[in-house]
Protein backbone atom coordinates (compact mmCIF):
# COMPACT_ATOMS: atom_id res chain seq x y z
CA UNK A 1 0.00 0.00 0.00
CA UNK A 2 0.94 3.30 -0.73
CA UNK A 3 1.70 5.68 2.08
CA UNK A 4 0.45 9.09 2.00
CA UNK A 5 2.24 12.10 1.86
CA UNK A 6 3.28 14.01 4.98
CA UNK A 7 1.00 17.23 6.30
CA UNK A 8 4.55 18.45 6.07
CA UNK A 9 4.48 18.22 2.43
CA UNK A 10 1.23 19.09 1.82
CA UNK A 11 1.01 22.26 3.22
CA UNK A 12 3.68 23.49 0.84
CA UNK A 13 2.59 21.98 -1.69
CA UNK A 14 -0.81 24.02 -1.14
CA UNK A 15 1.22 27.36 -0.32
CA UNK A 16 2.89 26.77 -3.26
CA UNK A 17 -0.18 26.79 -5.66
CA UNK A 18 -1.54 29.37 -3.77
CA UNK A 19 1.35 31.38 -4.11
CA UNK A 20 1.92 30.49 -8.00
CA UNK A 21 -1.96 31.43 -8.87
CA UNK A 22 -1.27 34.81 -7.00
CA UNK A 23 1.10 35.73 -8.77
CA UNK A 24 0.83 34.46 -12.00
CA UNK A 25 -2.83 36.07 -11.87
CA UNK A 26 -1.86 39.13 -10.33
CA UNK A 27 1.24 39.63 -13.31
CA UNK A 28 -1.92 39.09 -15.99
CA UNK A 29 -4.07 41.42 -14.65
CA UNK A 30 -1.68 44.03 -14.17
CA UNK A 31 -0.37 44.14 -17.82
CA UNK A 32 -3.96 43.32 -19.45
CA UNK A 33 -6.88 41.90 -17.42
CA UNK A 34 -8.93 39.27 -18.99
CA UNK A 35 -11.97 40.86 -16.94
CA UNK A 36 -13.00 44.22 -16.25
CA UNK A 37 -14.74 44.13 -12.95
CA UNK A 38 -16.73 47.79 -11.71
CA UNK A 39 -17.20 48.04 -8.23
CA UNK A 40 -20.31 46.26 -7.65
CA UNK A 41 -19.47 43.50 -9.07
CA UNK A 42 -16.27 43.44 -7.15
CA UNK A 43 -18.48 43.89 -3.80
CA UNK A 44 -20.49 40.73 -4.60
CA UNK A 45 -17.91 38.84 -5.46
CA UNK A 46 -15.59 39.02 -2.67
CA UNK A 47 -18.63 38.95 0.21
CA UNK A 48 -20.11 36.17 -1.68
CA UNK A 49 -16.69 34.32 -1.72
CA UNK A 50 -15.83 35.23 2.16
CA UNK A 51 -19.43 33.45 3.00
CA UNK A 52 -19.15 30.78 1.11
CA UNK A 53 -15.77 29.63 2.16
CA UNK A 54 -16.65 30.70 5.76
CA UNK A 55 -19.95 28.40 5.41
CA UNK A 56 -17.75 25.11 3.69
CA UNK A 57 -15.08 25.64 6.51
CA UNK A 58 -17.66 25.94 9.51
CA UNK A 59 -19.48 22.18 7.96
CA UNK A 60 -15.50 20.60 7.50
CA UNK A 61 -14.50 21.52 11.29
CA UNK A 62 -18.48 20.48 12.72
CA UNK A 63 -17.90 17.14 10.53
CA UNK A 64 -14.30 16.97 11.62
CA UNK A 65 -15.23 16.80 15.58
CA UNK A 66 -17.52 14.51 15.13
CA UNK A 67 -15.59 12.11 12.62
CA UNK A 68 -12.44 12.34 15.77
CA UNK A 69 -14.93 11.58 17.94
CA UNK A 70 -15.64 8.48 16.36
CA UNK A 71 -11.91 7.71 16.11
CA UNK A 72 -11.39 7.91 19.88
CA UNK A 73 -14.65 5.56 20.52
CA UNK A 74 -12.59 3.01 18.41
CA UNK A 75 -9.31 4.01 19.85
CA UNK A 76 -11.17 3.28 23.71
CA UNK A 77 -12.41 -0.20 22.11
CA UNK A 78 -9.45 -1.47 20.42
CA UNK A 79 -6.24 -0.45 22.20
CA UNK A 80 -3.98 -1.53 19.63
CA UNK A 81 -5.41 1.01 17.53
CA UNK A 82 -4.00 3.93 19.90
CA UNK A 83 -0.73 4.85 17.88
CA UNK A 84 -2.31 4.76 14.86
CA UNK A 85 -5.11 6.83 15.83
CA UNK A 86 -3.08 9.44 17.67
CA UNK A 87 -1.18 9.71 14.23
CA UNK A 88 -4.28 9.98 12.18
CA UNK A 89 -4.97 13.20 14.86
CA UNK A 90 -2.08 14.85 14.65
CA UNK A 91 -2.26 14.43 10.86
CA UNK A 92 -5.68 15.80 10.70
CA UNK A 93 -4.92 18.68 13.29
CA UNK A 94 -2.10 19.90 11.45
CA UNK A 95 -3.95 19.88 7.95
CA UNK A 96 -6.70 21.72 9.58
CA UNK A 97 -4.50 24.21 11.09
CA UNK A 98 -3.26 25.13 8.04
CA UNK A 99 -6.57 25.22 6.10
CA UNK A 100 -7.92 27.96 8.93
CA UNK A 101 -4.92 29.95 7.93
CA UNK A 102 -5.74 30.26 4.81
CA UNK A 103 -9.13 30.85 5.10
CA UNK A 104 -8.20 33.74 7.26
CA UNK A 105 -6.55 34.88 4.80
CA UNK A 106 -8.73 34.57 2.63
CA UNK A 107 -11.27 36.68 4.12
CA UNK A 108 -8.83 39.12 4.89
CA UNK A 109 -8.07 39.65 1.24
CA UNK A 110 -11.58 39.38 0.63
CA UNK A 111 -12.24 42.71 3.05
CA UNK A 112 -9.34 44.39 1.86
CA UNK A 113 -10.46 43.73 -2.01
CA UNK A 114 -14.08 45.15 -0.47
CA UNK A 115 -12.31 48.33 1.03
CA UNK A 116 -10.03 49.03 -2.51
CA UNK A 117 -13.23 48.56 -4.88
CA UNK A 118 -13.01 52.25 -5.67
CA UNK A 119 -9.36 51.73 -6.60
CA UNK A 120 -9.64 48.32 -8.63
CA UNK A 121 -8.29 49.31 -11.63
CA UNK A 122 -4.59 50.53 -9.98
CA UNK A 123 -1.76 48.28 -10.48
CA UNK A 124 -1.97 47.52 -6.49
CA UNK A 125 -6.45 46.66 -6.62
CA UNK A 126 -5.47 44.36 -9.37
CA UNK A 127 -2.98 42.36 -7.00
CA UNK A 128 -5.38 42.41 -3.93
CA UNK A 129 -8.59 40.93 -6.25
CA UNK A 130 -6.67 38.18 -8.05
CA UNK A 131 -4.80 37.36 -4.68
CA UNK A 132 -7.81 37.17 -3.12
CA UNK A 133 -9.34 34.74 -5.92
CA UNK A 134 -6.48 32.52 -5.83
CA UNK A 135 -6.42 31.81 -2.46
CA UNK A 136 -10.28 31.06 -2.30
CA UNK A 137 -9.74 28.94 -4.80
CA UNK A 138 -6.69 27.34 -3.29
CA UNK A 139 -8.55 26.98 -0.02
CA UNK A 140 -10.95 25.38 -1.99
CA UNK A 141 -9.02 22.44 -3.15
CA UNK A 142 -7.21 22.43 0.20
CA UNK A 143 -10.41 21.52 1.86
CA UNK A 144 -11.59 19.35 -0.47
CA UNK A 145 -8.10 17.42 -0.10
CA UNK A 146 -8.82 17.18 3.42
CA UNK A 147 -12.34 15.53 3.79
CA UNK A 148 -11.56 13.16 1.11
CA UNK A 149 -8.44 12.10 3.31
CA UNK A 150 -9.99 12.14 6.39
CA UNK A 151 -13.13 9.81 4.60
CA UNK A 152 -10.55 7.53 3.21
CA UNK A 153 -11.56 3.97 3.70
CA UNK A 154 -8.26 2.75 4.13
CA UNK A 155 -6.99 5.40 6.81
CA UNK A 156 -5.89 2.90 9.42
CA UNK A 157 -3.97 0.79 6.95
CA UNK A 158 -2.26 3.94 5.51
CA UNK A 159 -1.91 5.28 8.98
CA UNK A 160 -0.42 1.58 10.07
CA UNK A 161 1.67 1.59 7.15
CA UNK A 162 3.59 4.71 8.00
CA UNK A 163 3.99 3.66 11.78
CA UNK A 164 6.15 0.36 10.41
CA UNK A 165 8.02 2.84 8.21
CA UNK A 166 9.25 4.78 10.82
CA UNK A 167 9.78 2.03 13.51
CA UNK A 168 11.12 -0.42 10.93
CA UNK A 169 12.74 1.40 8.40
CA UNK A 170 14.46 -1.40 7.17
CA UNK A 171 12.03 -3.80 6.69
CA UNK A 172 11.34 -3.88 3.41
CA UNK A 173 15.42 -4.64 2.71
CA UNK A 174 16.50 -7.95 1.60
CA UNK A 175 17.61 -9.31 4.98
CA UNK A 176 13.89 -9.97 6.67
CA UNK A 177 13.54 -11.99 9.98
CA UNK A 178 10.62 -14.23 11.30
CA UNK A 179 7.52 -13.18 11.61
CA UNK A 180 6.55 -15.71 13.98
CA UNK A 181 9.80 -15.66 15.98
CA UNK A 182 8.97 -12.08 16.45
CA UNK A 183 5.32 -12.50 17.60
CA UNK A 184 6.44 -14.98 19.99
CA UNK A 185 9.34 -12.88 21.40
CA UNK A 186 6.59 -10.37 21.82
CA UNK A 187 3.88 -12.63 23.29
CA UNK A 188 6.55 -12.94 26.23
CA UNK A 189 6.89 -9.44 26.57
CA UNK A 190 3.18 -9.02 26.31
CA UNK A 191 2.87 -11.38 29.36
CA UNK A 192 5.86 -10.26 31.41
CA UNK A 193 4.10 -6.91 31.25
CA UNK A 194 0.99 -8.53 32.21
CA UNK A 195 2.03 -9.81 34.91
CA UNK A 196 4.43 -7.38 36.64
CA UNK A 197 3.04 -4.14 35.65
CA UNK A 198 -0.08 -4.87 37.44
CA UNK A 199 1.88 -5.87 40.41
CA UNK A 200 3.76 -2.69 40.33
CA UNK A 201 0.54 -0.25 39.41
CA UNK A 202 -0.64 0.51 42.98
CA UNK A 203 -4.15 1.95 41.57
CA UNK A 204 -5.52 -1.39 40.32
CA UNK A 205 -6.57 -3.91 42.88
CA UNK A 206 -7.49 -7.28 41.93
CA UNK A 207 -11.43 -6.41 43.01
CA UNK A 208 -11.32 -3.48 40.62
CA UNK A 209 -9.76 -4.67 37.89
CA UNK A 210 -12.25 -7.77 37.65
CA UNK A 211 -13.90 -4.94 36.15
CA UNK A 212 -11.76 -2.66 35.08
CA UNK A 213 -10.43 -3.55 31.41
CA UNK A 214 -6.92 -4.58 31.04
CA UNK A 215 -4.69 -1.71 30.91
CA UNK A 216 -2.75 -1.54 27.49
CA UNK A 217 0.74 -3.31 26.72
CA UNK A 218 1.95 0.73 26.41
CA UNK A 219 0.32 2.05 29.36
CA UNK A 220 1.76 -1.31 31.59
CA UNK A 221 5.26 -0.29 30.40
CA UNK A 222 4.87 2.66 30.96
CA UNK A 223 3.73 2.00 34.51
CA UNK A 224 7.31 -0.48 34.82
CA UNK A 225 9.21 3.07 33.94
CA UNK A 226 7.37 5.22 35.83
CA UNK A 227 8.43 2.84 39.19
CA UNK A 228 12.04 1.94 37.67
CA UNK A 229 11.71 -1.24 37.30
CA UNK A 230 12.77 -0.94 33.52
CA UNK A 231 15.25 1.96 31.87
CA UNK A 232 14.05 4.85 29.75
CA UNK A 233 15.56 3.19 26.86
CA UNK A 234 14.57 0.16 27.23
CA UNK A 235 10.70 1.75 27.72
CA UNK A 236 11.07 2.96 24.62
CA UNK A 237 12.58 -0.15 22.72
CA UNK A 238 9.33 -1.58 24.08
CA UNK A 239 7.23 0.92 22.69
CA UNK A 240 8.94 0.60 19.16
CA UNK A 241 8.02 -3.02 19.50
CA UNK A 242 4.59 -2.63 20.34
CA UNK A 243 3.83 -0.18 17.85
CA UNK A 244 5.53 -2.39 15.02
CA UNK A 245 3.09 -5.08 16.38
CA UNK A 246 -0.01 -3.04 16.45
CA UNK A 247 0.60 -1.70 12.77
CA UNK A 248 0.87 -5.07 11.34
CA UNK A 249 -2.41 -6.13 13.02
CA UNK A 250 -4.15 -3.22 11.13
CA UNK A 251 -2.62 -3.47 7.37
CA UNK A 252 0.98 -2.98 7.36
CA UNK A 253 3.37 -5.11 6.07
CA UNK A 254 3.32 -8.36 7.70
CA UNK A 255 7.29 -8.39 7.73
CA UNK A 256 10.00 -7.21 10.39
CA UNK A 257 13.43 -6.65 9.55
CA UNK A 258 15.99 -8.28 10.69
CA UNK A 259 17.41 -5.70 13.09
CA UNK A 260 13.83 -5.47 14.74
CA UNK A 261 13.28 -9.27 15.37
CA UNK A 262 17.21 -9.09 17.29
CA UNK A 263 15.99 -6.37 18.80
CA UNK A 264 12.65 -8.10 20.13
CA UNK A 265 14.93 -10.75 21.34
CA UNK A 266 17.45 -8.29 23.01
CA UNK A 267 14.34 -6.34 24.88
CA UNK A 268 13.12 -10.05 25.81
CA UNK A 269 16.10 -11.41 27.69
CA UNK A 270 16.82 -6.92 29.25
CA UNK A 271 13.01 -7.34 30.49
CA UNK A 272 13.44 -10.73 32.22
CA UNK A 273 16.68 -9.50 33.75
CA UNK A 274 15.48 -6.23 35.00
CA UNK A 275 12.27 -7.83 36.11
CA UNK A 276 14.02 -10.67 37.80
CA UNK A 277 16.56 -8.32 39.52
CA UNK A 278 13.94 -6.49 40.95
CA UNK A 279 11.58 -9.35 42.73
Amino acid sequence: MRIRVQPRTLMLAFFGLGLFLSCATSTWGTLSSLFRLNENQILYLFSTSAQVLAGIYGLTLTGFIFFRNELSREEQEDDTLVDAVESLKARYFKLLAFITILVLATIALSNLAISMASSSRSALGAIVINSGQSLFATSLVTIAYFIFDVISPRRIEAASKALQSTVDPTYARQNKGSLEDFLRNYNEIESLLTEYGLSANLEITPSSFKQARRPSNARLAEILARNELISKDLYTRIRNLITLRNSIIHGADPVVSLELLESSHQVLTELKRALTNET
